[in-house]
């Protein structure tokens, strides 16, 4: 084998507005290590790249088109959801991954994701040593649940709970203006399946300055269905009108969610959708205020032009830092946001293992939630103002944001044996 080995970046799970920064960092710092690193090729749809032998070459595309990237949403290699099965259960497809790997000569395995993807990167990389075939796997953060643990905050964040912000503010002005005689309530319903991250930001809407009636209903607040009722009432009273700001995630006290669908994801999670007309409705037939109700869904991650200065910056140091950590020599780790200050605001790089890493979820502190379950305190608003803050603008034309599309070049397959994936 040549002694500069090849890298393999790939995205995974729901993509954010600003998952291609860390691509970006990938990309551009290993291209300023060409004497260690040689190119960097990208699974197309995620990990079922390096599965099916569907690897890009990055090296086609332009330097201009890669730093676009930087200002870009969403995947520019594609992402999927698919999990990598355990060891025991499917050793085949960690064998088919080296076998790819070791065919292209890849020696960094760069893994941009969740908590998922972060089990998926210490399982390889404790595969290919006893394998014979050592693979420097380097997980990238990313989530806009902001729920893995160690790190301050996962890039993604920041620019969902920006959006979602700025979204309740301006939909409750809208409601406000209307109460009189039309709407009393508007209802957003937000991701976030068991962390109430993002519904938290909905409360920075309402400030000292500002007070605006905004009710959030947090997964890690068991649902009480009268206790609801009677906060929206007493606001709709005091106010004339109020906005909830309602996580996906939401449940009763039997676990059942709001929003259950009764099926489940690829990752076997319970398929959420439909939290907010199910509380729309509870308050229309038990006080009879009129409603609307709307779901960020894929806007409030897609939202690259409303975007937060500091994740897009922390995403791609991000990015950078995962090169810079397999340069010297670093495996099975994760570059993490540490805060060092909240006002004003500073961080550092740090790094984390995958063991202390996968598989953990970091839920809302209690001391984050007001006493009355529907509200956020100082602390939280001290820990979520730096990240939602700064603009980042992409470039505009025509009164339309230039968003890059990369040629996404196939590398030639060497195997002769194709994989089957298994569902």
């Amino acid at each position: 084998m040549a002694k500069k080995k090849n890298a393999f970046y790939a995205q995974s799970g729901g993509v954010t507005a600003v998952i291609n920064a860390s691509a970006c960092g990938v990309i551009e710092t290993a291209r300023k290590h060409k004497d260690k690193i040689g190119k960097v090729y990208a699974g197309r749809n995620g990990i079922i790249g390096a599965l099916t032998e569907d690897l890009i070459d990055t090296s086609k595309e332009s330097a201009k088109a890669i730093a676009a990237l930087r200002h870009t949403p969403s995947g520019a290699f594609g992402s999927c959801r698919f999990k990598l099965k355990s060891l025991e259960a499917n050793k085949a497809e960690y064998e088919r991954l080296i076998e790819v790997f070791k065919a292209h000569n890849i020696g960094y395995f760069f893994y941009n994701g969740g908590g998922d993807s972060a089990d998926t990167c210490y399982k390889v990389s404790q595969l290919s040593e006893s394998l014979g075939y050592p693979v420097q796997a380097i997980h990238v953060p990313k989530t806009v649940d902001n729920d893995l643990p160690i790190t301050d905050n996962c890039p993604g964040f920041g620019s969902v709970a920006k959006y979602i912000a700025v979204s309740t503010l301006e939909a409750t002005f809208d409601v406000r203006s209307m109460c009189a005689t039309s709407t009393k309530v508007f209802v957003l319903e937000v991701m976030g399946r068991h962390a109430g991250w993002i519904a938290a930001a909905g409360a920075m809407a309402s400030t000292k300055d500002q007070e605006l009636p905004i009710i959030v209903l947090f997964p890690e607040v068991l649902f009480d269905k009268d206790k609801f009722l009677a906060k929206v009432d007493g606001l709709v009273k005091k106010f004339g009108y109020c906005t909830v700001v309602v996580s996906e995630g939401c449940h009763w006290p039997d676990g059942k969610f709001l929003a259950e669908q009764g099926t489940r994801d690829a990752f076997g999670h319970a398929q959420l959708g439909g939290a907010a007309p199910v509380v729309a409705n509870m308050i229309k037939e038990a006080l009879g205020h009129k409603f609307h109700w709307g779901v960020a869904d894929y806007l409030q991650r897609a939202a690259r032009h409303i975007a937060s200065k500091s994740d897009v910056d922390q995403a791609y140091a991000m990015g950078k830092a995962a090169v810079e950590f397999a340069l010297k020599g670093h495996n099975s780790v994760m570059p993490t946001i540490d805060r060092v200050s909240s006002s004003p605001y500073k961080w550092k790089v740090g790094m984390a293992p995958l063991s202390k890493v996968a598989n953990v979820e970091k839920m809302m502190p209690k001391n984050f939630i007001t006493k009355d379950g529907f509200g956020i305190t100082d602390k939280c608003r001290e820990y979520l103002a730096p990240l939602m803050k700064g603009e980042d603008y992409p470039p505009y034309k025509n009164g339309m944001p230039q968003y890059v599309t990369l040629k996404n070049v196939a590398v030639e397959k060497k195997l002769k044996t194709s994989f089957e994936l298994k569902k």
